[in-house]
């Protein structure tokens, strides 16, 4: 296989070649690309439109945390690398920052606490990339990606030009958006814009950071005193904190993190199923309905630890899958939908999963 950086030496110019994907994607599943180029800055796109017409095919990859990679991949692999992160203006209701969709979500989270634009602090730890982010409005710990999110610059690969789009463009629901139903690999989503709330005010009402130590004994959240003795470092902190105790490092052992959404149902459902399951774990929504918790049904299941081949589900989060050494995307299919007969089976309940199948 070719350097990856092979394909990228020319701003303005692109040259597939052959690579291994293996360590592009978290899982660590093995795979290989016929052709790949790495995109690292807009200069290239009009070239990545014109190998788009060649190839037929176009698959997006950032930073691999939310795929499941077939063995090979078909088509053309465009990598998303463009970096760069600056403030736009600073309102006085909000920081109004942009980053480059190649940046690691991270390392911007981070860097933006470290220039006192808070706001993201609930979502660190979440793997991937800024330009993946809005594809599946990410959220943890209480904050959706969509209540930050100003805009976002998206390059139509298809038509060959830049095309910008407000929060109402991008149609953003619970861990979904227009990315993941318009045509695949028609978008290259370039660069993002957050608008980060001032003041700032912590948002604590999440069970998990409600009972971290660091964070037990302020006053309630919202108040006045809780915006003085807590500061957004604290949050991330506490955050990263309960993310590296329940969830296993992509480095360590191959995940991709939360593999299932956690489902929704009426709140008829949810009394019909808590009468049955009175240990039922769930979550009201300001609709009137309930959102499941995923990994308590399939806890449930009898499936925490357990393995099919070289696939398997994390002994202490039930909503991750893990690669226990060589599993193949078809190992961790199998395993899921498995897991999903079973949840199904028992609850009547339907698991959706996260990561995407190229």
């Amino acid at each position: 296989m070719s350097n990856l950086s092979a394909s990228s030496t020319d701003p303005d110019t692109l040259t597939p070649i052959a690579a291994d994907l293996t360590a592009l994607n978290t899982f660590g599943l093995a795979s290989t690309a016929q052709a790949y180029v790495r995109i690292v800055s807009p200069r290239q796109l009009p070239a990545l439109s014109a190998l788009a017409k060649r190839h037929g095919r176009v698959f997006v990859l950032g930073g691999g945390s939310n795929v499941v990679l077939p063995s090979t991949m078909d088509g053309l692999v465009a990598h998303m690398a463009i970096p760069g992160i600056r403030l736009l203006e600073a309102r006085e209701d909000a920081w109004v920052v942009e980053a480059g969709g190649g940046e690691n979500w991270h390392g911007f989270v981070d860097h933006c606490l470290r220039q006192g634009w808070d706001g993201l602090e609930n979502l660190a730890l979440i793997p991937g990339t800024v330009g993946a982010a809005p594809v599946q409005n990410i959220g943890a710990y209480g904050v959706e990606l969509d209540q930050r999110f100003l805009g976002l610059s998206a390059w139509d690969i298809e038509r060959g030009e830049m095309i910008e789009m407000s929060a109402r463009d991008c149609h953003f629901a619970y861990r979904d958006s227009r990315f993941k139903h318009d045509e695949p690999g028609r978008w290259l989503i370039v660069a993002v814009r957050f608008a980060l709330p001032r003041p700032w005010r912590p948002v604590l009402d999440y069970p998990d950071l409600q009972r971290h130590p660091a964070l037990a004994s302020l006053p309630p959240a919202g108040s006045i005193d809780t915006r003085t003795a807590l500061s957004a470092r604290a949050v991330f902190d506490a955050v990263c904190a309960i993310r590296r105790e329940k969830l296993p490092d992509p480095a360590v052992i191959g995940n991709a993190g939360s593999f299932f959404k956690n489902p929704i149902v009426t709140a008829d459902r949810h009394a019909s199923l808590r009468q049955r399951y009175p240990g039922l774990v769930a979550y009201p929504q300001k609709d009137g309905r309930y959102k499941l918790a995923a990994g308590w049904l399939i806890d449930q299941c009898g499936w925490k630890g357990r393995s099919m081949g070289a696939a398997g589900v994390h002994d202490r989060q039930a909503l991750v899958l893990v690669n226990r050494g060589g599993a193949r995307a078809a190992d961790i299919l199998a395993l899921a939908g498995a897991i999903r007969a079973d949840v199904k089976a028992r609850y009547g309940v339907d698991l959706e999963p996260e990561p995407v199948r190229p």
